[in-house]
């Protein structure tokens, strides 16, 4: 029961990061806005992201304009792209997969190891999703905090890290826990039909014990009858 529950949490919490991590692909805030040094310039906001860049007014507009020429961006952000489109289809494979395998469906019937195998393939390709959106958003904080201490990017083009990236890191996090949690329980299932079987095939394979033959009965204890 209480795997099965752990289960449960842990498959919501998967589901839940990778939710997270389709809202982190399709935000623009990946960097933002650094207002140091003479640029202190608030009435508008810049957002750059992988697919676009928004300009944000204090006046409530904004306008959004894609990227013109995919070849023509940096390698942080194609590689973003790759492997953020990579974790949003692996995430969707591991939610099918590990319905199949949960202990609250009834697929593959009732045969435990398989679907223990199968939860623990779910888990293994949550944790693959988290790695997937972990790298990218690691390699773009990267950039951005290179560039804000290098003396030789001028101020107006320095860039702060943006709320996608905190989301990104805590989708990540989610998504290695959850899939650790989900895989971690199910090899418990395996071990306790090993050692039913282990101790099916002990005690098939002892030596059967044959009933005694029975004792002849003594006329000693018996009474004796008197005849006349």
């Amino acid at each position: 029961m209480v795997n099965t529950s752990l289960q449960l949490i842990s498959f919501t919490c998967a589901v839940t990061g990778w939710v997270m991590a389709i809202a982190v692909t399709a935000l623009p805030q990946w960097k933002v806005t650094a207002f140091i040094g003479s640029n202190i310039l608030t009435s508008e906001i810049v957002w750059e992201g992988i697919w676009m860049n928004c300009v944000y007014q204090t006046t409530g507009q904004m306008q959004c304009k894609t990227y013109d020429s995919m070849l023509s961006l940096p390698a942080d952000i194609q590689a973003a792209r790759a492997l953020m489109c990579l974790a949003i289809f692996l995430g969707w494979l591991s939610c099918t997969v590990s319905c199949c395998g949960m202990k609250c469906t009834t697929c593959a019937g009732d045969d435990r190891q398989a679907k223990a195998a199968i939860a623990l393939c779910g888990g293994v390709l949550f944790i693959l999703t988290g790695l997937c959106v972990l790298v990218p958003v690691s390699w773009t904080a990267n950039t951005v905090i290179r560039d804000f201490y290098n003396p030789a990017v001028p101020v107006v083009h320095k860039r702060e890290l943006g709320q996608a990236i905190y989301l990104g890191w805590a989708a990540a996090v989610i998504l290695m826990l959850s899939g650790s949690v989900l895989s971690s329980t199910c090899p418990q299932g395996d071990r306790r039909a090993y050692r039913r079987g282990y101790m099916g095939r002990s005690f098939a394979n002892t030596r059967p014990s044959f009933p005694e033959p029975p004792k002849p009965i003594s006329t000693s204890s018996l009474p004796l009858k008197e005849y006349v």
